[in-house]
């Protein structure tokens, strides 16, 4: 067969091709602590192929890119599946254990929260270009999205943000918030 796998009487050579693609599929999406359960993944995937199959009496046709997004969908099905009961893979030899994510708790929030008034008082003590220029940069815009955005050159807002997280760092060491 060619990189169309087509079925025109629900051979068995048919599906066996199907399955041999979506093998290579999942292997190619699959993560390593999720690769034990890879022929349940081919599985699920093939069933819900087969299904299309079904449902178009025969007539489907699939590229080598649906079968591709199909294995994709269901190792991410898989994925979302574990994470919403809480199940967390043993670790494999050699590798680092997979640790839920915690949320913050109590003491944590307060610490976070009392460091955000300490940057929102050093901001306010910057002379205006230099706090906007930081405070466009700490919210994930680059150096050259800062110039673009303030109307300045490249060089200026490299320059005003260099400085400006200078003051930054110095007046949150004042504040007891040093390294």
């Amino acid at each position: 067969m060619t990189s169309t796998a087509t079925d025109h009487d629900g051979s068995d050579q048919d599906v066996a091709e199907l399955r041999r693609q979506l093998v290579r599929a999942v292997e190619r999406t699959c993560p390593p602590w999720l690769a034990a359960d890879s022929d349940d993944l081919v599985q699920t995937a093939l069933l819900r192929v087969l299904e299309i199959r079904r449902k178009r009496e025969g007539e489907a046709e699939f590229s080598t890119f649906y079968l591709r997004r199909a294995a994709h969908s269901a190792v991410v099905d898989e994925i979302r599946r574990r994470r919403r009961r809480g199940e967390v893979p043993l670790e494999a030899e050699g590798e680092e254990p997979a640790l839920p994510s915690v949320a913050p708790g109590p003491e944590q929030l307060s610490e976070a929260g009392e460091l955000g008034r300490a940057i929102t008082e050093c901001l306010g003590r910057m002379i205006r270009p230099r706090r906007l220029a930081v405070t466009l940069h700490l919210q994930g815009n680059r150096i050259r999205e800062v110039g673009d955005l303030m109307g300045w050159g490249l060089k200026k807002a490299e320059n005003l943000i260099y400085r400006g997280l200078s003051d930054l760092r110095e007046c949150l060491g004042g504040l007891g918030y040093g390294r």
